[in-house]
């Protein structure tokens, strides 16, 4: 029996050898353009939360208004941007005046520091001048602003820097946001036919994910912001609804965020003192940091991993250690995607591997949303 005879090469058909070639330079070169852009990575991913949170938002005000869809979206997104851009600027006012007024309050604290220290105290026959420890601010201020002038570039790059990629936040915001249906449809029917309903299902997988990350800022901010509330009435601050908010509301930067919240309560503690503790503003803010502290760090350790943990199914330790190394290695940017982008992770791996064992990838599981039984 004669055996099936190869179809003749046309001209100018690739060779099996070619094509590889050709197909290992393609992957070669993907690989090496997503190294150069690998700082593009965070904000574009950051893009896409924020277009993520605000879709259904769009998709709720399309469906009521029967307006269109570009429509709907420019209206939530301008609406958004003018929200953030005014808030700062209608507070930087009263911020600057009670920093002026911190500034001051420092100033004479210091300088009744080195009124008290003046003499020296004598200490088994040695003369301690104690009023050299008290750091003069003149001269402290001084040295800040020459050493700001001197890297006034590099700030001034830094800046720059920031600022453009708000910049490609804001506008990959709104268009991933515009066409957040077809980029849907496009990653769905990107593998081919036969595979298109686990890419369904994957996609699916990975909105739940992310949805129970945003779930789980949402009670990490309500739980902190509460208990923050209640601490400092409990303290006696002036302002303690406002504080406990800004904390709740602050919480969703990792570590940045809280300390600055902290370093707020502090600073009108040591302005305006306690309205229930008979003690001095600089001691009543040294309790209201110490407080802080100790929520903070609770918060850090115990809190946060077992709301992430148990939002994202993953265990507590690794959410803790995500966030830390997070931080030291990306920032502050980085620490505020590694666990969604961790799970989602752990999501694809699973498929992978069962369909490399030749198992079913999701067994005796309903699809996200499917109707229980």
């Amino acid at each position: 029996m004669s055996a099936t005879p190869r179809p003749e090469s046309r001209a100018g058909d690739w060779n099996p050898s070619l094509r590889y070639l050709v197909f290992a330079a393609l992957v070669i070169g993907l690989l090496a353009f997503l190294w150069y852009v690998r700082a593009l990575f965070t904000p574009m991913v950051i893009a896409g939360l924020l277009a993520y949170i605000l879709s259904p938002l769009v998709e709720w005000l399309t469906g009521r208004t029967r307006w269109k869809r570009a429509l709907v979206v420019s209206l939530v997104y301008w609406l958004g941007l003018t929200v953030i851009i005014l808030v700062p600027v209608l507070l930087l006012p009263t911020l600057l005046a009670e920093f002026e007024t911190l500034a001051q309050d420092l100033q004479v604290i210091v300088t009744n520091l080195q009124r008290l220290t003046a003499r020296p105290v004598n200490l088994l026959g040695l003369n301690l001048h104690l009023g050299e420890l008290i750091p003069d601010v003149t001269s402290l201020v001084a040295e800040g602003i020459t050493s700001l002038s001197a890297n006034a570039f590099h700030l001034i790059e830094s800046t720059t820097k920031n600022l453009l990629w708000v910049l490609v936040i804001l506008v990959a915001t709104y268009y991933l946001l515009q066409d957040w249906q077809q980029v849907h449809r496009w990653l769905v029917n990107l593998p081919p036919a036969v595979y298109r309903a686990d890419a369904e299902r994957l996609y699916a997988e990975i909105a739940l994910v992310w949805r129970g990350y945003l779930r789980g800022n949402l009670v990490l901010m309500l739980v902190v912001g509460v208990t923050f509330t209640l601490a400092w009435l409990a303290l006696g601050i002036p302002g303690a609804f406002v504080l406990g908010v800004i904390a709740g509301i602050l919480t969703i930067i990792p570590d940045l965020g809280p300390f600055i919240a902290g370093a707020l309560a502090a600073g009108v503690a040591l302005v305006e003192g306690s309205r229930v503790l008979p003690i001095s503003n600089f001691w009543f803010a040294v309790l209201v940091f110490g407080v802080y502290l100790g929520l903070i760090n609770i918060k850090n350790i115990w809190l946060r991993p077992r709301v992430f943990g148990r939002s994202v199914h993953m265990h507590e330790g690794i959410v803790f250690v995500a966030i830390m190394v997070a931080v030291v290695l990306e920032g502050i940017i980085g620490a505020l995607v590694v666990i969604p982008l961790l799970a989602s992770g752990a999501v694809l791996v699973r498929y992978l591997y069962h369909r490399m064992q030749g198992l079913p990838p999701w067994p005796d599981d309903p699809p996200p949303g499917a109707p229980e039984s």
